[in-house]
């Protein structure tokens, strides 16, 4: 589904922080996470709540990804973690 839609104000100034402070890289995805968030808050399409999170999980291990790939992440073994974590 395409939408073409304005916004001015808060709702504008809201886009605009969540892309500042990095939350979505574009004002569209904003918006994207604001429905999805929409159907957490009110349970709109339960069944597919499960397809949702994996849908987040998969952007998360994406973004992870890509920062270890450009050096602003690393990965550590297992068993340094579990030394870390003692």
């Amino acid at each position: 589904m395409n939408v073409n839609v304005q916004f001015k104000g808060l709702m504008e100034e809201i886009l605009e922080e969540a892309k500042r402070r990095g939350i979505a890289k574009t004002k569209t995805e904003a918006l994207r996470l604001g429905v999805l968030e929409l159907n957490n808050r009110y349970h709109l399409l339960e069944r597919r709540a499960e397809e949702i999170e994996d849908m987040q999980d998969t952007k998360e291990l994406e973004e992870m990804r890509s920062a270890v790939k450009k050096g602003k992440a690393k990965l550590i073994s297992e068993k340094k973690m579990l030394a870390m974590l003692k």
